[in-house]
């Protein structure tokens, strides 16, 4: 058997369309007809005459699949892959924080439920958080930024803005430390350092760049630099690698990896395409209200 072919010709048969996001496995970016961050994915996905979406990813990013596509049937190939930092919140505990402020509007990270995302006023991603906040939220009063307490506290350095923070964050980024960082600038004294903002402070503090993923592909892309010290899940490598033949890039931690990523495999691929199986289904009334967040955030960026 053949999996790369039979995944091809079952995609075709079922009119699929594959998306990987960037911390997956090199073999399941390697069939994806997409590969990027998980609401550019969902927004590409939206475009196409794709009656199905395999969204390679964990199981917030599917569910963000769904609300852009809610007429597409959305599968996540291993139903477990969950994100720990969207776990650690609740739409129940988000709005016992909405009830403790009254007066404020909240914002989202993407990396939450659709449930969550249903309770708030505004969506963000890590690349245009600051530019929501700074242009679209500056008129705002109270503001309650959830779930990245590292992400927010950023956004507050650069903004000058103070928010309700929910204590969240991701556990794969948390585990980046300075003195990784340390160690590989002393080894590679000529790279640059790309740091994602759900890095701890300690991290965005001493870096070079603080980039989301699609915003490091970008950066490594057109800088004149050909070596880079990359501070963020170690899947991305594979696609920097890919693009970039003649640059160099080194993880910051090779600890830096995302168990839920590595679930997803191309045998799942393949059996989820068989059996459409592990389809992920949300309320209409979810999708409706969730989707005006995001609607929101995607209205206040400039077209490019």
């Amino acid at each position: 058997m053949n999996l790369i072919s039979d995944i091809q010709k079952l995609k075709k048969e079922r009119k699929a369309v594959i998306l990987a996001h960037n911390y997956q496995l090199p073999e399941v970016q390697d069939v994806a007809d997409f590969v990027g961050d998980s609401l550019g994915l969902s927004i590409q996905a939206s475009r196409t005459e794709a009656e199905i979406i395999v969204f390679c990813g964990v199981h917030f990013m599917a569910e963000t699949a769904k609300i852009l596509s809610p007429g597409k049937k959305v599968l996540l190939p291993d139903p477990d892959s969950g994100c720990p930092m969207a776990d650690m919140i609740t739409a129940e505990q988000l709005r016992i924080l909405k009830k403790e402020h009254p007066g404020a509007k909240v914002l989202c990270y993407v990396n939450t439920s659709a449930e969550v995302k249903a309770e708030c006023d505004m969506c963000c991603t890590s690349a245009n958080a600051e530019a929501i906040v700074r242009d679209h939220m500056k008129d705002e009063g109270e503001i309650i930024f959830v779930p990245d307490q590292y992400l927010a506290t950023y956004v507050a350095e650069k903004t000058g803005r103070e928010f309700y923070i929910w204590k969240g964050y991701c556990p794969t980024h948390a585990r980046i430390l300075p003195e990784n960082i340390v160690r590989q600038r002393e080894e590679h004294p000529r790279a640059e350092v790309l740091v994602h903002p759900e890095c701890t402070p300690a991290l965005t503090a001493i870096a070079d760049q603080v980039l989301s993923t699609e915003g490091m592909c970008r950066y490594v892309a057109a800088s004149p630099h050909d070596e880079f010290i990359v501070a963020t899940e170690v899947g991305i490598l594979h696609r920097m690698e890919k693009e970039n033949p003649g640059k160099r890039f080194y993880p910051a931690s090779k600890f830096a990896i995302c168990l839920n990523m590595k679930r997803t495999t191309q045998e799942k691929i393949l059996w989820s395409l068989q059996d459409l199986v592990h389809e992920i289904d949300v309320p209409a009334q979810t999708i409706s209200r969730a989707r005006r967040c995001i609607d929101g955030m995607l209205l206040s960026q400039p077209r490019r």
